[in-house]
């Protein structure tokens, strides 16, 4: 009777209902996680999170004290949360080894995306850290209506919501025995993305074409495009703009020509400090827009209607929300809503 009690309690968490006064969380709680179970006795002392996107929620509701080390940074923290971050164990820019992930002796390692802690984890498999004793969680919009299969982007049936995003707050709130800092955190993103997309309701920007353009391998190759259910397909729906790709690719690397035939009117551009790939820098990007012969006769180019973005904000993560915010504010400002 227990058991059938905290399973549902559970589902009742994760599907956003609330009560009058939220109560602490009843362990032992199992939770399904992207195909696996997983049973918390207590909430985790130390956590290793995999993935800016990831570390920056756990920051978001207040537990930085219990943060070991992170890994996989694309850009600068959030500001709010700098100097916290100086004070965490950096593993790795990019991927960290398994050795060094439970070198720091973590009770829990979550991680942003399946391909570094998965089937075919290039930081460690789910089973590795389970046979040491460790629980590991991976951000549902990574796995929910996605396959990653191939270990690269992959591909998402389904269009990204920031439900997925809430899920993962409700579901860490509960691991951590902390449901109303969850619950704050996410009226706080519900109240921001309602007044984002509320800025530009009814504007002439309705269908207006936009691409977002990741990065590219070399700067006058293909690019990595948002696809159709993408993040940034999310951000373009709560406008009520229009994604000039459709395949359900996370981000397919497309060809410019191709991307000429829908003559974006505007281009999202990722800002990030990696250089992993020679299109990462902002500045490439612009400088190749503006002189290659196909792009530089697209509408966005030839009246510079660039939006700066940083990349964190193209990921399923809580930036999506000032990613809305952005390209609102981007769109009104070119005069496009008029």
């Amino acid at each position: 009777m227990r058991q059938s009690l905290q399973a549902f309690s559970l589902i009742a968490f994760t599907a956003g209902l609330s009560a009058p006064a939220m109560a602490a969380t009843q362990y032992p709680l199992t939770i399904s996680n992207c195909g696996q179970t997983v049973t918390f006795d207590k909430a985790p002392a130390k956590v290793v999170s995999i993935g800016q996107g990831m570390t920056e929620i756990l920051f978001s509701l207040g537990l930085k004290d219990k943060i070991a080390g992170t890994a996989v940074w694309v850009g600068p923290v959030l500001p709010q949360f700098a100097a916290d971050n100086e004070k965490i164990k950096r593993l790795a820019d990019n991927d960290p080894s398994f050795e060094a992930v439970v070198g720091q002796e973590p009770d829990l390692v979550a991680a942003e995306f399946e391909w570094h802690v998965g089937v075919q984890g290039s930081v460690g498999k789910r089973e590795q850290f389970s046979e040491l004793g460790i629980n590991s969680y991976i951000a549902p919009a990574d796995c929910v209506a996605k396959i990653n299969a191939d270990g690269g982007d992959g591909v998402r049936k389904e269009l990204f919501t920031m439900e997925l995003i809430y899920q993962e707050i409700r579901e860490l709130s509960a691991i951590f025995d902390i449901t109303e800092r969850g619950n704050a955190l996410i009226s706080e993103l519900k109240a921001r993305e309602a007044k984002a997309t509320a800025s530009i309701a009814g504007a002439a920007a309705k269908n207006l074409p936009v691409v977002f353009w990741f990065s590219s391998k070399e700067v006058n190759g293909d690019a990595f495009i948002a696809g159709k259910n993408s993040a940034p397909a999310y951000i373009l729906k709560s406008i009520g703009a229009r994604n000039v790709v459709t395949t359900e690719e996370e981000w397919p690397l497309v060809g410019w020509e191709t991307i000429a035939e829908s003559n974006p009117s505007v281009i999202v551009i990722a800002t990030m400090d990696r250089r992993r790939y020679a299109a990462d820098d902002p500045a490439v990007k612009i400088d190749f827009l503006e002189r290659d012969p196909v792009t530089s006769q697209l509408d966005a180019v030839k009246n510079r209607r660039f939006v700066m973005m940083d990349a964190q904000s193209m990921n399923p993560t809580i930036r999506t929300i000032d990613g809305i915010e952005e390209l609102a504010s981007g769109i009104k400002a070119f005069g496009l809503t008029q």
